[in-house]
């Protein structure tokens, strides 16, 4: 073997081991001096190209990406000890982003520079961390599937031919394949859950409002969220704690065993349509659990619960969007109007909005509709899942985060569950429950189908209880083990 190639395979070794850490162990690397900011990114750069086949980022601005880790190791020269200082983070390309082209997924506004950030992007940079570019999306964040007509399908990496899931497409993916250690996306009934779940990562949506979303493209004010890929709950832990500003918890006696953890399950409700081999693994998971400790409870929520959710929470996502997008708009000056966003949409979309966006589309809800899933049908399921938290005195539901693993890109539009032919909006069956009533909500990577696929399992709590499920979550992650980091 020559120099060369010796050189050669040591720096791809050296490169694979940089791109393998997660959010944390990056951010402590960098601050300790380990590692600097600039060999770190770079090598993130060189896996953005090996992989750039996955359609994961939009715009990726290298050379200033390079100046601000250089800028980086400065300040950390001079002192500093930020807690995300040098690390590069993704960013869903529905966040305004200052100096770096916002497209919302539309070819439009592939060239829309903002003249300013997103609140969470600003919480982000001012705690160190750079952007390392924007992630692909699905237009306007409407789709669970991950695909972009303009920017590409975005493709799952453990599976080339299958879908990452979506809306935020290209921030689980990047995570999932190592690129970077943590990405921003959004939530509106399972957008950054679902590909958290179909890509073998870490997915946190937090009590809607609880982060910012101002500078984020809204579906629904009464249901967005934004929120975060990781790799690790430690690290979706750190992440929450720099935008938010709450201090984390001290881990004081690092056991990750579930004594004292009282968990639900609702089998009638999220068992009822599952992929045999996802039902097996969640059953499984759930021993394990109580293997570990923990108090597992059943719950009914009602014959009618799903049907309930889905149609007052799909009501209230339709409804809202065109007077959302166009304030929206307005208030951000952005150079185009919900008119413009309307006729410039690929076929499928465009007709899915005609149908139930618009008003007087032949799905839109009248407005005592959307009252009425406000005001009666929001609070009866939040009635129902106290019924899990309050008189059972459960601190999380458990259930499987999707009921399949992820589809084959070529049979996206009409997806199979259980030998049954749906509709892909069935992805998002589990995740809207919590999405209904602005319960955070985690999914968190649990093993891989016989077809290595990813399989993940969610975990949702009472509003405002963020740092205890994290807190749960980390001890089940504990329990289950976490997957290998980078595909």
């Amino acid at each position: 073997m020559d120099d060369t190639t010796a050189t050669s395979r040591r720096v791809a070794r050296e490169t694979t081991d940089l791109t393998s850490l997660g959010l944390a162990a990056a951010a402590a690397a960098v601050r300790n001096g380990d590692i600097t900011s600039e060999a770190y990114t770079t090598a993130l750069l060189q896996r953005a190209r090996t992989l750039s086949e996955l359609n994961a980022f939009i715009t990726i601005d290298e050379d200033a990406l390079l100046a601000a880790a250089r800028d980086a190791d400065k300040a950390r020269a001079a002192g500093s000890a930020a807690l995300l200082l040098g690390v590069p983070l993704g960013v869903k390309d529905s966040y305004l982003t200052k100096g770096l082209p916002t497209s919302l997924g539309l070819g439009a506004l592939a060239h829309f520079v903002p003249r300013e950030d997103a609140d969470a992007v600003r919480a982000i940079k001012a705690a160190g961390a750079l952007v390392f570019g924007k992630n692909n999306l699905v237009e306007m964040s409407y789709g669970l599937t991950g695909h972009n007509e303009r920017y590409g399908q975005v493709k799952n990496p453990h599976a080339r031919d299958h879908v990452s899931g979506g809306s935020s497409s290209g921030s689980a993916a990047s995570v999932a394949a190592g690129i970077v250690p943590a990405s921003l996306g959004g939530d509106t009934v399972g957008s950054i859950r679902v590909p958290a779940s179909f890509c073998g990562v870490v997915g946190f949506k937090p009590t809607t409002g609880r982060w910012p979303r101002n500078g984020v493209a809204p579906i629904s004010p009464t249901l967005d969220t934004t929120g975060a890929f990781v790799r690790s709950v430690e690290d979706c832990i750190l992440v929450d704690q720099v935008v938010t500003g709450e201090m984390a918890a001290e881990h004081s006696d690092g056991r990750y065993d579930l004594k004292g953890a009282r968990l639900a399950i609702a089998p009638r409700q999220f068992l009822d349509l599952v992929d045999s081999e996802v039902e097996g693994r969640f059953r499984d998971v759930v021993r394990q659990l109580q293997n570990a400790g923990a108090e597992v409870v059943e719950v009914d929520l009602g014959d009618d619960f799903n049907a309930l959710i889905q149609t007052a929470t799909w009501g209230i996502f339709a409804h809202e969007t065109m007077s959302a997008i166009s304030e929206f708009l307005r208030r951000h000056d952005i150079p185009t109007t919900f008119e413009a966003i309307y006729e410039g949409l690929k076929p499928q979309l465009q007709q899915a909005w005609g149908q139930i966006v618009l008003p007087g589309g032949a799905g839109a809800i009248s407005v005592d509709a959307y009252q009425t899933a406000l005001n009666l049908s929001r609070p009866e399921i939040q009635r129902r899942l106290n019924t899990a938290f309050v008189s059972h005195g459960a601190q999380v539901i458990l259930q499987p985060t999707t009921p399949c693993t992820a589809p084959l890109i070529e049979e996206q539009v009409t997806v199979h569950i259980a030998g049954q032919e749906v509709s892909y909006l069935a992805l998002a069956s589990h995740t809207v429950s919590a999405s209904s009533v602005g319960m955070p909500g985690i999914s968190i990577p649990v093993g891989l189908s016989r077809a290595g696929l990813p399989i993940g399992l969610e975990l949702d709590a009472p509003l405002g209880s963020d740092r205890a499920l994290l807190e749960v979550a980390r001890r089940i992650e504990g329990v289950v083990g976490t997957p290998s980091t980078t595909i």
